[in-house]
């Protein structure tokens, strides 16, 4: 009886610490993502939330319409990638 005791608190013990090391890696995942001439960066965390946003000069020369465009379709790329790594690890946990 100590003993099946012993090994499910063993296992429990090795869940919460699996766990904690997802939670750990979720947390440190930020993503940097550059337009082609790298004049709009973002970079997001994990769960896509945006940490900082980086525009260069060249933003001078496009138009509003362009310098949404750029900073939208940016913005999404970074996001796609990082909701991709993070499900990446919890795959990983699961699996």
């Amino acid at each position: 009886m100590v003993s099946q005791f012993d090994a499910l608190e063993a296992a429990a013990r090795t869940q919460l610490g699996r766990i904690q090391q997802l939670s750990t890696d979720l947390d440190a995942i930020q993503v940097e993502h550059s337009d082609d001439d790298a004049t709009v960066t973002v970079s997001v965390d994990g769960a896509a939330r945006l940490v900082d946003l980086h525009l260069s000069e060249g933003i001078s020369r496009m138009s509003p319409a362009e310098f949404e465009r750029a900073v939208v379709h940016t913005a999404a790329a970074a996001a796609r990638n990082a909701l991709a790594r993070r499900g990446t690890l919890i795959e990983e946990f699961n699996g």
